[in-house]
């Protein structure tokens, strides 16, 4: 009975641990599909999540390579500044020259400038005429030079600009060739041992020196002469004459002539009066020896007739001449 009934527990209990077995079995296979959903899901959605990275990280350099574009061309290297000369000339008509000069020198010096050469005249009717040399900065090159010719009536302007940035380039860059020249002379001095060395370096430091600093002098004048402009003023108070174009007539060479023949006499009157000292001088000496000179020397005695003791010789006469008798006798 017990033999019996243990087999039937037996065999009752088989059934049911392979129903549970494939029970379990089911649920694994289903927890493991999920898990293979979910996993696709979560392997999905990272790579979703590591491309829209990756686009937005692209993006980012894009942007970043758009704002470094844009920095360098906001920030690119700008054009060597330009080296101008500039020289003007106004010629102006004025009521009172010392007034309108007065005004340009606090012209120029409120601009930061200075006055350099300055010449006055007068011609023969006492009118006054100023010619000065103005240096301004350039910035303030064109409001100077408005001010200047608002000082009167415009006669003349004339302006000038000379670019001379590749002379500047061209001078900075020979001044930094020869300051490195003589760094390595005085290198080479400073390791020569024999006097000769030393004797040929030093000829050849002094030359390379004096091209320095011609050069640097040279550089001084362009940057005197591109930082400051020069503006020659000349204040008149007549307007310059100026040569007429058309022929000139009857009354110009009615008056031309008469002021050459003035002029010719005056010139013998000036000739004359630089004359007249030794022709008075040469009067006195012939009027001295007239009247004191000559009266005082001895004179010559006459010379004497020829005579004898019975009284003076005949003179001679001319032989008279037949020919002239006979033409005689013929006449009579």
């Amino acid at each position: 009975m017990r033999t019996s009934r243990s087999r039937r527990t037996r065999g009752s209990v088989r059934p049911v641990q392979a129903l549970a077995g494939l029970l379990l079995a089911a649920a694994l296979a289903l927890t493991g599909c999920s898990g293979a959903d979910d996993s696709s899901t979560d392997g999905g959605s990272l790579a979703k999540d590591g491309q829209a990275a990756s686009q937005a990280d692209g993006k980012g350099a894009a942007g970043a390579e758009d704002s470094a574009g844009g920095r360098q061309a906001t920030s690119a290297p700008q054009p060597a500044t330009s080296h101008i000369i500039r020289t003007a000339g106004l010629t102006v008509q004025v009521k009172d020259v010392p007034k309108a000069l007065a005004a340009a020198r606090t012209t120029t010096e409120n601009a930061g400038g200075f006055v350099g050469k300055e010449s006055t005249s007068r011609d023969e009717e006492g009118h006054e005429r100023t010619d000065v040399v103005l240096r301004v900065p350039v910035e303030k090159y064109d409001e100077v030079l408005a001010e200047l010719e608002g000082a009167g009536k415009l006669l003349e302007r004339t302006a000038n600009a000379q670019d001379v940035t590749d002379q500047v380039v061209d001078v900075e860059s020979r001044i930094a060739t020869q300051r490195a020249s003589v760094a390595r002379i005085r290198e080479l001095m400073d390791k020569a041992t024999k006097l000769t060395d030393v004797v040929t370096l030093e000829g050849e430091l002094s030359t390379r020196q004096a091209d320095l600093e011609s050069l640097l002098a040279r550089q001084a004048s362009l940057k005197d002469r591109t930082t400051l402009a020069t503006i020659t003023l000349s204040l008149s108070e007549t307007p310059i004459a100026k040569a007429e174009d058309e022929d000139p007539g009857v009354v110009d060479a009615l008056a031309g002539g008469w002021d050459a023949f003035v002029t010719m006499l005056r010139w013998i009157v000036v000739a004359l009066a630089a004359v007249l000292p030794f022709l008075a001088g040469i009067a006195l000496i012939v009027l001295v020896w007239l009247r004191l000179v000559r009266p005082r020397l001895p004179r010559r005695p006459e010379p004497a007739a020829a005579s004898t003791a019975l009284g003076p010789l005949p003179t001679a006469r001319p032989v008279p001449d037949p020919g002239r008798a006979q033409e005689r006798d013929e006449r009579d």
